[in-house]
């Protein structure tokens, strides 16, 4: 769309100041369901234990590429995990000298905390709104992430 305009006639600009907008709400929303859990972390250390649960076990290269980090500040985020007891280093089945880092029991209650505060506070937000409202934040939010999939995959085969 060159136009200005989406297909019901509101202004791009507002689209995206509201997007903003509720960018900003979800990020205060996270910050609060992390910051109530017990054990605080950082925000990069939420997002490497969020990665390391998403794979089950990764070794410390994978772990850097996921963040955009070098190897070295990936594995002292590790060491400060490790300490915390949240994560610990394997080694690996296939290859013995291959680290691979998982998530503790620990790590894993840490992040089940978040999530459920996370979708505790979503919940309490989407229940006071409309049923119609729902519904269309629904409609529009599946079509906003298969647009930003597109987008994402066109900016990568750019690179």
């Amino acid at each position: 769309m060159t136009s200005g305009k989406s297909r019901v006639g509101a202004p791009l600009p507002d689209v995206v100041a509201s997007l903003e907008a509720v960018a900003h709400q979800l990020t205060t929303i996270y910050t609060r369901a992390q910051n109530s859990a017990e054990t605080r972390i950082s925000p990069s250390q939420l997002h490497a234990l969020e990665i390391i649960e998403r794979h089950g076990r990764i070794n410390v290269n994978g772990l850097a590429a996921e963040l955009g980090a070098i190897p070295s500040s990936a594995s002292r985020l590790c060491d400060r995990l490790q300490a915390a007891g949240l994560i610990a280093r394997i080694a690996g089945t296939a290859n013995r000298r291959e680290v691979l880092l998982a998530l503790t029991r620990g790590g894993q209650a840490l992040l089940t905390r978040i999530s459920r505060d996370r979708r505790d506070l979503l919940l309490e937000v989407t229940r006071a709104m409309t049923p119609a409202s729902r519904e269309a934040l629904l409609t529009g939010l599946r079509e906003f992430v298969d647009r930003a999939d597109e987008a994402t995959r066109d900016r990568q085969h750019l690179a």
